[in-house]
């Protein structure tokens, strides 16, 4: 299995080096519609040490990558988000660099890169975790926080509860998980943020 997943690996990330024209005609590769624990197999070589090294959940990090890019590095959205975790390299990019003591942000080539992508996007999560949403205390709570701050930022998260982050992380901590979830459902400004929030529990619930 292992021998499987190495091979898939290596497949893929040959692809990140190739231009922009020839990514669009690789939209389609296996892994694009592969279920959860199948993307989560292919680069769960890479996503283990990210997780390790960060301290971060690695089924958070591997359902993101299903739901962001299915598995594909050579993704690029309209808003030029790019590659597994789909990593726009002006906001999340700078930022990670910013905490890293680093200038500048990364380049589109970086971020191409399978390694660096997943290095740059589980930081993220760990700065989010450590930073805006630092203070919740259930895990759960903490997963389903980090997922909609991902997408659509921490601070429209927070400003669903109260402008001051102090009451709005007491606020939350106040609530079980699946009122936090709902809260989300119901409350968040974002027409998407709901729908992601859903899609990656499900993947994470399926790796």
């Amino acid at each position: 299995m292992k021998t499987v997943a190495i091979l898939s690996v290596l497949l893929l990330a040959g692809c990140a080096s190739q231009s922009h024209k020839q990514a669009n005609n690789q939209q389609q590769t296996p892994l694009t519609k592969a279920p959860p624990h199948k993307v989560a197999q292919a680069w769960s070589l890479f996503t283990e040490d990210a997780a390790h090294n960060y301290g971060i959940d690695q089924k958070l990090v591997d359902a993101i990558i299903s739901v962001e890019s299915g598995g594909n590095p050579t993704v690029v959205s309209k808003s030029n988000a790019i590659g597994l975790m789909q990593i726009k390299a002006s906001t999340a990019g700078r930022e990670v660099y910013r905490v890293q003591g680093r200038h500048g942000q990364p380049t589109n080539s970086e971020l191409r890169d399978p390694v660096k992508n997943i290095n740059i996007g589980t930081a993220y999560l760990k700065i989010l975790q450590e930073q805006p949403l630092a203070g919740i205390r259930n895990p759960e709570t903490l997963r389903y926080a980090t997922i909609v701050s991902y997408a659509n930022g921490a601070g429209a998260l927070l400003r669903t509860f109260s402008r001051d982050r102090d009451r709005a992380i007491a606020m939350i901590n106040a609530m079980t998980p699946e009122e936090f979830y709902q809260h989300v459902q119901n409350k968040h400004p974002a027409a998407q943020a709901p729908r992601y929030l859903w899609k990656v529990t499900t993947a994470y619930r399926t790796i």
